[in-house]
């Protein structure tokens, strides 16, 4: 549709910025940061900026000169998210009539007068067909092109930041225009694959981000804050369009991200610019490492607080990977939480998926410890084969029995977690092998298994209350 004169007028107005930048959250959101050139007059300015997201926070905008060397005031802020469309423009005629441009094969084009019944305009809503009565008859779609006629200039044809200024000098500066919106958001991925060796890891990482604001930002300068922002709770519902209210890193290979220490967070910089489109997803690799050792740990862990006395009951035998985030282990870079997927090579070499699960933050130097799933050849079984309370004396025994079996081709060890779980203090009288205390209630046997092997444990618990 070929846009009336006062349009483009209205555009011509309006300042664009340049070099835009984000900074984007976990949350769901980002801090947008452009660059917008204004020639200011002694007195008061009237300046536009077409360049907002159709999710700004109105309330968060920041206009400040860059240099500090203007000095200003800001009368005056709007917002303006109502920008000029086919739908909307329709939405003011109805009731009325207005001509459409018929095209027809092989026929000149000829106007059609109708009345516009329903535009389907709805603002913040879903799509609704218009209605067109043509000749008396309704119909549920356009029957061609509309011809609008001027309506003056008080429309917008982007979400529009307005500022009425007070300079106190003429000149031209470079302000910065700086905002929350939200529409964008960020996670990490991981890709673990084990090689040859089964205690070595290849890790890979993604950083993947999505922008849903309604602004596409060519050649972005993109930064990723990792961590946990609080944010005041709104006391209404958001909705979309909201408006007023050093390892790592391959051998001789370049970073494509780096990553500081800020605040109580951490940021990631993108190293080169990214052109992020609306509704786009797009992802970029920021870790990768080769021969991460990765211990495999298999965990059994007893179920005696619900267990009846003599009851038998077979539990699955948890799989693990561990590894160090150091450079001594080709990491040691402060990790982003997300998903973390585990991949192992089988006979022919092909990469099958064993698992996937999730970290949190994690600091340089801090162990991360991966569930993948259960051991298809390790069984544990767990049964408390006595127990007696002697409430004259505020006492409690058990005696319990674990059995390990592997039935895997090489040799494992299985850690058997067990809780004291009646409260009180507590000491083990009897026990068939030393044990580790790992807290107030936990206490751990280290259990070394040969391929085919099946062990028992035994222990008896003595609680006083």
């Amino acid at each position: 549709m070929k846009l009336p004169a006062f349009l483009l007028l209205a555009a011509a107005s309006v300042s664009f910025a340049a070099d835009p930048a984000l900074t984007i959250y976990n949350g769901g959101y980002a801090v947008v940061r452009e660059t917008l050139p204004i020639d200011l007059k002694s007195g008061v300015n009237q300046v536009s900026f077409a360049g907002a997201t159709a999710q700004v926070e109105a309330d968060s905008v920041i206009l400040r000169d860059i240099a500090g060397k203007a000095e200003f005031q800001i009368l005056e802020q709007s917002y303006r998210n109502d920008p000029v469309s086919q739908a909307m423009l329709l939405s003011l005629f109805e009731g009325k009539t207005l001509e459409f441009n018929r095209r027809e094969t092989n026929k000149p084009d000829r106007v059609v007068v109708g009345k516009v019944v329903r535009s389907g305009y709805v603002p913040g809503g879903n799509y609704v067909e218009p209605i067109i009565e043509v000749d008396g008859k309704l119909q549920f779609s356009l029957p061609g092109e509309p011809i609008f006629p001027s309506l003056g200039t008080d429309n917008v044809l982007k979400p529009t930041l307005n500022w009425k200024l007070n300079s106190a000098s003429s000149g031209k500066i470079d302000a910065e225009v700086a905002y929350l919106s939200n529409g964008f958001s960020w996670e990490a991925s991981y890709n673990l694959v084990a090689t040859d060796k089964s205690d070595l890891l290849d890790v890979v990482g993604w950083v993947t981000m999505k922008n849903r604001s309604g602004m596409t930002f060519a050649d972005a300068r993109v930064k990723l804050l990792a961590g946990d922002v609080n944010r005041a709770q709104p006391e209404y519902p958001i909705g979309y369009g909201r408006g007023m209210g050093s390892g790592g890193v391959a051998k001789g290979a370049a970073r494509v991200v780096t990553e500081k220490s800020f605040d109580e967070f951490h940021l990631y910089a993108l190293g080169n610019p990214v052109t992020l489109r609306d509704k786009e997803t797009k992802q970029v690799e920021f870790v990768r490492a080769t021969g991460v050792k990765a211990e495999h740990i298999y965990v059994f862990e007893g179920t005696q607080q619900y267990e009846r006395r003599g009851a038998s009951t077979l539990g699955k035998v948890q799989v693990y990977r561990e590894f160090k985030n150091s450079e001594a282990n080709k990491l040691g870079m402060a990790l982003p939480k997300g998903k973390v997927r585990f991949y192992t090579q089988d006979g022919d070499r092909q990469l099958e998926f064993v698992g996937e699960n999730r970290i949190d933050h994690t600091p340089k130097d801090e162990v991360i410890r991966v569930l993948t799933g259960n051991s298809f050849d390790l069984v544990g079984e767990h049964r408390v084969k006595s127990s007696k309370e002697d409430g004259a004396n505020r006492t409690a025994i058990q005696t319990v029995e674990i059995k390990v079996r592997n039935r895997k081709k090489e040799p494992v060890e299985i850690r058997v977690i067990e809780h004291a779980n009646l409260g009180g203090n507590w000491t083990l009288t009897t026990q068939s092998q030393p044990h580790e205390k790992k807290d107030a209630t936990t206490f751990e046997f280290r259990v070394p298994l040969q391929p085919d092997e099946e062990k028992v444990i035994t222990y008896t618990i003595r609680y006083n209350f």
